[in-house]
């Protein structure tokens, strides 16, 4: 009995110890797969946060790279408007009286570029392009139309130049006879000399005028093809007195001489002698003074055309100076001088 009794308590004990052992394994494995479990579960956790990290980087450069690009789109647009206006503002001043009777095409301009300087710093990039596109095409129909004028100009010039040299180099006189000089002919026989075109690097003294100070008339160049340079304001002036001249007297006025550098007038004065004013003191100097063709038939002192201008040229600004006159110190019935 006391063996059985051994035996059967050494029995539970083994089964007692096995029991435990196992649990305490299972506890054990259980806790092995829970820290496995942890531990990737840290690591996806880990790569979300990278993942996340790197997203916001990338959506970081992404913006700033779209605010840089914006601003370069923004910036070459208004650029190119900037442009546009400089150049149209240029084209505007240089184009004053030179687009004929037709200023429509300046006022054009004018309303454009008044258009795109009101929103030049505040304009999107699109509406920056279509303002600048807006401004040089009207640019370009200004240009357009001054070039049409001087070739019509020119073309008249010619025609004139034609008719003058089909005119009789002789005239019968009142007596009868044809063997008498031409009373219409010109009454200047010195060196031939022609008008001058802007200074380069002119300082804006007499005889020295830049192109800035200057604007050619619309109607005529000379027999070499140099347009007929006169002070802006001035040459504004004379182009509403030939409309007013071509209404009355059905033709354009004549021009030989407008602005006169200042190697000109020392030419003129060494040819002339005293003639000619004295270098650096010419009103031709100034771009303030023409001359008319010496053709007393024509512009003289009895013909039509100086009894329009005496008569209606001062209320463009344009005066037969005292001078000038038949009763003058230096009498040149061609040359008029404008005062404002």
């Amino acid at each position: 009995m006391r063996r059985v009794a051994v035996a059967a308590v050494t029995a539970v004990s083994l089964t007692l110890g096995v029991g435990t052992g196992a649990a305490l394994w299972v506890a054990g494995e259980r806790q092995d797969v829970r820290d496995a479990r942890d531990l990737a579960q840290a690591r996806v956790e880990d790569a979300l946060v990278a993942v996340r990290d790197d997203a916001a980087a990338r959506a970081a450069l992404t913006a700033s790279a779209d605010v840089a690009g914006g601003s370069a789109v923004l910036a070459d647009a208004r650029g190119a408007l900037d442009a546009a206006l400089a150049q149209g503002r240029q084209t505007w001043e240089a184009s004053a009286g030179q687009v004929g009777d037709d200023d429509a095409p300046r006022a054009a301009l004018a309303a454009q570029l008044e258009a795109a300087q009101a929103a030049v710093t505040t304009a999107s990039p699109a509406v920056a392009r279509a303002l600048a596109a807006g401004v040089a095409g009207s640019d370009a129909a200004v240009q357009a139309a001054v070039t049409a004028e001087q070739t019509r100009a020119a073309a008249a010039q010619e025609v004139a130049r034609a008719a003058a040299a089909q005119r009789p180099a002789a005239r019968p006189s009142p007596g009868g006879s044809t063997g008498g000089t031409d009373r219409c002919a010109t009454t200047y026989s010195g060196p031939a000399f022609y008008t001058s075109a802007p200074t380069d690097g002119g300082d804006g003294s007499n005889g020295r005028l830049p192109a800035s100070a200057l604007a050619a008339v619309s109607w005529a160049r000379d027999s070499r093809g140099t347009p007929f340079y006169l002070r802006a304001d001035a040459t504004a002036a004379l182009e509403r007195l030939n409309g007013a001249f071509r209404a009355a007297l059905g033709h354009d006025l004549a021009l030989d001489l407008t602005y006169r550098d200042l190697d000109t007038q020392v030419a003129m004065r060494a040819a002339l002698g005293s003639v000619a004013a004295v270098p650096g003191t010419s009103s031709h100097g100034t771009g303030l003074a023409l001359d008319v063709p010496e053709l007393p038939c024509d512009y003289g002192w009895d013909s039509a055309a100086r009894a329009w201008l005496v008569a209606n040229g001062p209320a463009y600004g344009w005066v037969s100076p005292t001078w000038a006159q038949r009763t003058g110190s230096n009498p040149e019935y061609w040359h008029y001088e404008y005062r404002g």
